[in-house]
């Protein structure tokens, strides 16, 4: 089965796996990537049976009938954070004011795609309406997804250097730890949703690990992992 589906729920999927295989005889080949990059993969002809997006994208690739309506279902809600290596100190980002000092004292800051990526964009604006965007230009480290991001900055040996991204793709990084989620004025939650794809091949099998990854049996290991309730 034929999978796109964004960083943000990588680490589910791939806790799934094996289960998956087990109960249907199913094989999941898994493309992770930034919400944009699914969304340009679907478009050039990507094999897609299931597609895992924000809900917005989900709704309007359903509109432009890419999408099967009526098969979309919830992940739950993930929002953007701060991560440190860990043992490092943890930053104060509480404020708006403390966020934007913890920025500017970071050694460097890792983060996704700034185009393509929902949190990279959005880190992007939060940088800019802070006006520190130009001050911390030189410092930043952008990679094609958080997932990528997190996993570099975990690697990463020098002091101070903090990673911003979706809380799940922290969550399920080794070496890293969760600092908080951004203070509420730059709060992101972003829904995430699964749906089968028009062009499946394997459509039974699709909605089936479409009712698995949304499902009460998973519901502790979303919520495990960073996915909050309800959407």
């Amino acid at each position: 089965m034929k999978l796109l589906c964004a960083g943000a729920a990588q680490g589910l999927v791939k806790a799934l796996q094996d289960g998956f295989l087990a109960s249907t005889g199913g094989r999941i080949d898994a493309c992770f990537g930034a919400v944009g990059a699914m969304k340009e993969a679907l478009l050039a002809g990507e094999p897609c049976d299931v597609m895992i997006v924000t809900a917005s994208m989900i709704a309007a690739l359903q509109s432009e009938g890419r999408l099967v309506a009526g098969t979309e279902a919830a992940l739950g809600r993930v929002r953007t954070g701060v991560a440190v290596r860990e043992g490092e100190p943890l930053p104060d980002i509480g404020s708006p004011e403390a966020l934007k000092a913890s920025l500017l004292a970071a050694s460097a800051i890792y983060l996704p795609d700034t185009e393509r990526s929902t949190a990279g964009i959005h880190l992007a604006s939060v940088l800019a309406r802070l006006g520190i965007a130009a001050s911390v230009a030189p410092r930043l480290r952008t990679y094609p997804n958080g997932a990528t991001a997190m996993r570099a900055l975990a690697s990463d040996a020098e002091a101070g250097a903090i990673g911003c991204t979706q809380i799940t793709e922290i969550r399920y990084t080794p070496g890293i730890v969760l600092a908080g989620a951004l203070p509420a004025a730059f709060e992101l939650a972003t829904v995430y949703a699964a749906a089968v794809s028009a062009t499946a091949a394997e459509p039974e099998l699709a909605r089936r690990f479409v009712d698995l990854i949304t499902g009460p049996q998973t519901h502790a290991l979303r919520a495990q992992g960073g996915f909050e309730f309800p959407v």
